[in-house]
């Protein structure tokens, strides 16, 4: 490892130091590691020290830690996705370090801590440069003893890997803007730097579909090819743009990236990520916008003069009713299959009271400010800025139909003329989500009969929601988020609503496109609440694209993973709360309306399938069981990969027995959005797994490596990556076939001293005490439930009941999430092992005592033993 200073940062004292003055952003120690191994989980490990005078204790961005992936000749890879690591500006690629207040307990007293950031290194990068800046920290802090650990194995998990080249691709294809260029940027990789590393494939058609034959601007006519624009590599890594003028009469695009067919096999070339996709600089937001402060009608004029049209153009782009009225608004139909499109009563004084994201009724003001947070509420600001409870307006039965929709027209006219691009009342309105679902809204309003100006208001601020969304999509920044989707479905919408606008036609096949590569990814949410929501509003985007792909495909997907998600459901009709899931959902009822009659919800009542449920794919496991003595049973844990800015959860479970919930997660709630709370429900100490020396799980992910059925019951083994990259960890499920019991147990092994401590989250209204040393009983409405930690190899450690235990931040513990915001305490069980190289223990979760006899009975047989010495 080799190590460079800049901006005030200096070596320590002592070796392997690095000293990082308080100089936001450019203090920094930048940490070169070579030869370090493609698609294998690594660690970057250290330790951190701060200023007895520290003032930055709670900053969650106490400092930030960037990332960038190099080839073997040192060229910069761009990336679009690293799993474990956040896409950034200032770094290619970044992690944060929470402040010392999060640190774990100890690290008060001697002011430091140990850092572990996990990651998969992608394809193709064989070098690293880690940069560690200075961010909200008020002194100096100190990075020690950094060093880099890998897996000895690459990990074989799908869709992660840059994009092969050979002499034939499939193509992209584009509509066009009339008389406008486009823009595309990317990057390849070639094994070997070549002149001749790759090409691009061009070919133009008119409106017809006809193709237009080259010579085209910028293009090189090649015999048998066609216009092509070769992409040399003079280095491993080339970083393309390509400047598209089409030729007069050009409607659409075609651009396949290929190898030239002469190449030499053995030299691979890679299309890194897909290229961004934009308008041509002088039809960029920015430039249209300039420095002005520009309304929406302003805008039109602005964008008709940018276009080449004449004055008053921009009166055929407002749609009639009908066209309006035609076009698909899949947020809108999201909300509706969610169950959240509720009506808004306006009552006989007109004093509006909106009720939003789960918060109390709040008065409407007559002329809203549109910077409003009564709540202090991310989520409340969100859906307030969002607009679509405009869509929910209805005037008192008595009064005219039309009341509800001339308020929400003159709400919506409000918040443009509020909210100047460039100068929003609240930043957050530009957040994403908000800014999607408001487009949606917006459009949804010109299916009503408007007054010209109005409906000049309103089609100009759809049209800028339209250029912000397509440069989000074209940028391609969320592409591995739910966001992407919304932001791809939303621009749909505007596109189809304003078809007589310049640049409908591209704005759709720019979504189109962008939807064929975002939806899959979106599709791996390890929250399953989030998964619902993204097969939802497939479900919508399907129908909205009417047969034009990639509806067909999308649709496909959504049936195909729309049952192994209702089999998720216990029965009262709840989707196990992985992952953000907020509180009191009826996902039995939502996914009733999203089935739409095509049984794919089985009844509450009836019969379950024998045996568990198992999606290796989605990393989930469930079991369920019905008996008229014992009530309803119900299993489920969840084994997805897991990031920084998610739920360590990998690995965690929920138990009910005896009709009621047991075993419950703690972090389940979206109430809790910023702070010590949040940060709370995040860590692995607010769910139901276990914990090794103490450290954190970090990024990582888990997979089904066996299934083994039993005399009664079954077995069920799922190895980690969260625990570090030389360290073996796997979580072993033993349920019996009623449900009556279940084992959980963990096995690491390594090397030296191994110490771990598992988690088991009890329900608000359970108690829990001590039987003995070896035994823990639960006990709520007159029943009980038994815990029993046992060891297989090594000692156990003892166990703990936790309730509420405050202090820092990062020794919470104990808690459970508040549905309306918060934290509440309650009882955790904490059971802990020790041993040498290896160690492996776990609890017995049983309802009645021939359960336990019956689990000790299969742990004790050969098959089971052998079953997890080498799972």
């Amino acid at each position: 490892m080799s190590f460079r200073h800049a901006g005030g940062a200096a070596p320590g004292p002592g070796a392997g130091e690095h000293l990082i003055a308080a100089r936001n952003r450019w203090s920094r120690a930048v940490l070169d590691f070579e030869g370090v191994a493609s698609e294998a989980w690594c660690s970057l490990e250290a330790r951190i020290a701060w200023d007895a005078e520290e003032e930055a204790g709670h900053a969650l961005d106490f400092a930030l830690v960037g990332f960038d992936f190099l080839a073997a000749d040192g060229s910069g890879l761009d990336l679009d996705h690293v799993p474990g690591l956040a896409r950034s500006l200032l770094d290619p690629h970044s992690a944060w370090i929470p402040g010392p207040a999060y640190q774990p307990a100890g690290s008060a007293r001697t002011r430091t801590a140990a850092l572990r950031i996990a990651f998969r290194v992608p394809a193709p990068a064989c070098h690293l440069a880690v940069t560690v800046r200075s961010w909200r920290n008020t002194h100096p802090f100190t990075i020690v003893d950094a060093r880099l650990r890998q897996a000895p194995d690459r990990d074989d998990a799908p869709g992660t890997r840059p994009r092969r080249l050979g002499p034939e691709a499939e193509p992209l294809r584009l509509d066009l803007v009339p008389g406008a260029g486009l823009v595309l940027r990317g990057q390849i990789y070639a094994a070997r730097p070549d002149e001749h590393a790759a090409r691009a494939r061009i070919a133009y058609a008119d409106a017809e579909g006809a193709s237009i034959a080259p010579p085209y601007p910028d293009t090189v006519s090649v015999p048998g090819f066609g216009a092509v624009i070769n992409l040399g590599a003079h280095q491993q890594t080339r970083r393309f743009t390509l400047n598209l003028k089409p030729p007069p009469g050009a409607a659409s695009v075609t651009v396949a990236f290929e190898r030239w067919e002469d190449a030499d096999a053995r030299d691979a070339v890679d299309l890194l990520a897909a290229p961004e996709i934009a308008l041509e600089d002088d039809l960029r937001l920015e430039s249209l916008c300039g420095d002005d402060v520009l309304d929406a009608p302003g805008f039109l004029e602005r964008l008709g003069a940018a276009l080449g049209l004449p004055p008053g153009a921009r009166a055929a782009w407002v749609p009639d009713q009908a066209e309006a009225a035609a076009a698909p608004r899949a947020l809108l139909a999201l909300r509706t299959l969610q169950g959240l499109a509720r009506p808004v009563p306006i009552p006989e004084d007109g004093a509006l009271a909106l009720r939003l994201a789960g918060k109390p009724d709040w008065p409407l003001p007559a002329a809203p400010e549109w910077r409003e947070d009564p709540f202090r509420s991310v989520a409340w600001r969100l859906e307030y800025q969002s607009l679509a409870w405009l869509a929910g307006l209805r005037p008192p039965a008595e009064a005219a139909g039309t009341a509800g929709r001339d308020l929400a027209i003159r709400l919506a006219v409000g918040w443009s003329r509020a909210n100047p691009w460039g100068q929003p009342a609240d930043p957050l309105s530009l957040h994403p989500e908000a800014l999607a679902t408001r487009a949606d809204a917006l459009t949804d309003l010109l299916a009503a009969p408007l007054e010209a100006e109005a409906a000049d208001v309103l089609v100009g601020e759809i049209v800028r929601h339209g250029f912000a969304l397509a440069e989000i999509v074209g940028q391609g920044t969320l592409s591995h988020s739910l966001l992407q989707v919304r932001a791809a479905a939303a621009l749909t919408g505007i596109a189809r609503a304003l078809p007589r606008l310049p640049l409908a036609s591209y704005w759709d096949s720019l979504a189109r496109t962008a939807l064929a590569g975002s939806f899959p990814a979106a599709l791996s949410e390890p929250a399953l609440h989030r998964r619902l929501e993204v097969l939802t509003l497939g479900r919508a985007l399907a129908a909205a694209l009417d047969g034009a792909a990639p509806g067909p495909e999308i649709a496909g997907r959504v049936a195909a993973a729309l049952p192994a998600l209702s089999a998720l459901l216990d029965p009262t009709g709840r989707l196990p709360p992985f992952g953000d899931s907020p509180a009191g959902i009826d996902h039995g009822a939502w996914l009733a309306r999203l089935s739409a009659g095509q049984a794919l919800v089985a009844r509450l009542d009836a019969v379950p399938a024998p045996g568990p449920a198992i999606d290796a794919e989605a990393g989930t496991l469930a079991a369920r069981a019905d008996g008229p003595e014992r009530g309803w049973s119900h299993f489920a844990c969840t084994f997805p990969g897991q990031s920084p800015q998610g739920h360590a959860d990998c690995g965690s479970f929920v138990f009910a027995a005896q009709s009621r919930r047991w075993i419950v997660e703690a972090g389940g709630s979206e109430q809790a959005e910023t702070g010590p709370a949040r940060h709370y429900l995040l860590s692995a100490r607010a769910h139901n797994v276990a914990i090794l020396d103490g450290a954190e799980p970090a990024a990582g992910r888990g997979r089904l490596l066996g299934s083994l059925a039993l005399d009664g019951g079954s077995a069920h083994a799922i190895g980690t990556s969260v625990h570090g990259p030389d360290l073996r960890h796997v979580r072993t499920f033993v349920l019996l076939d009623d449900l009556a019991g279940v084992a959980v147990i963990d096995r690491f092994a390594g090397r030296g001293p191994l110490a771990f401590a598992g988690r088991a989250h009890l329900a608000p209204d359970a108690v829990l005490a001590l039987s003995d040393p070896r035994r823990v009983l639960a006990q709520a409405e007159g029943r009980r439930l038994a815990l029993v930690p046992l060891a297989l190899d090594g000692a156990a450690a003892g166990v703990e009941i936790l309730c509420g235990r405050d202090g820092r931040p990062g020794t919470m513990e104990g808690f459970l999430a508040r549905g309306g915001g918060g934290l509440r305490p309650g009882n955790v069980l904490r059971y802990a092992f020790t041993g040498r190289d290896s160690v492996c223990g776990g609890l017995l979760i049983v309802v009645e005592n021939g359960a336990e006899e019956r689990l000790n009975r299969l742990l004790a047989g050969e098959t089971l033993m052998r079953f997890l010495a080498g799972a």
